[in-house]
């Protein structure tokens, strides 16, 4: 992991920023990305992320992402334990978010997740249903809109990703959002040549699961 976390910054340009994708790995492996300096990381199951969080509480200044899809009934689970919240993907969502987080005192920031090619195994937002809900979005007290988020289909071509990648930067651009989750380990180059300012990596940072190394 050192070898790979010393590539993956020479690498990355300034204003691209590495989410340590750590969902399927134990504590230990992030102590140890931390002890290197890491201090972003993404889960994607509630009950998986608390005991790790508290496993690392001595970590203070660590960076929690949630990037999975976000049920209802966990709303108020991951707002207690996430800054922010990559996965907002309808305006009833974002609604329920800002009521439970007025309620608890917190101003997450969170990414709206648009769907810019068929995708049955994804959630997000149409580019339609994104301009006609923004600003209603806006309009929410307590929630803290800063980018969208994308996932490009498995199933399309590498070199086809660089375009989707750059459709969500200039739809984010439209908006006024400066923020940009795009990319994972297999095509996160051409979203950082599209302008992604967060690459949430997993086993290009940690290898495989279940891997010590």
């Amino acid at each position: 992991m050192v070898d790979r976390l010393a590539e993956l910054r020479r690498r990355l340009p300034p204003q691209a920023r590495l989410l340590a994708v750590s969902k399927g790995h134990p504590a230990e492996r992030l102590r140890v990305a931390a002890a290197l300096g890491q201090r972003s990381f993404g889960e994607s199951r509630l009950q998986e992320a608390i005991p790790k969080q508290e496993a690392l509480a001595d970590l203070p200044d660590l960076d929690w992402h949630f990037i999975g899809r976000l049920q209802a009934n966990k709303a108020r689970g991951v707002l207690r334990h996430f800054s922010t919240i990559h996965s907002v993907d309808s305006l009833e969502l974002a609604e329920r978010l800002a009521r439970i987080a007025a309620e608890e005192g917190l101003q997450p920031a969170i990414f709206l997740q648009v769907k810019l090619r068929p995708d049955p195994g994804k959630t997000g937002l149409s580019v339609e249903q994104l301009r006609a809900i923004w600003p209603r979005v806006q309009a929410l007290p307590a929630l803290r809109p800063v980018g969208l988020m994308t996932i490009a289909p498995l199933d399309l071509a590498l070199e086809l990703r660089g375009g989707l990648f750059a459709e969500c930067a200039a739809l984010a651009a439209e908006l006024g959002l400066g923020e940009l989750s795009m990319g994972m380990s297999g095509d996160w180059p051409e979203a950082v040549a599209a302008g992604s300012t967060w690459v949430r990596i997993g086993s290009g940072l940690f290898g495989p699961k279940g891997c010590q190394r």
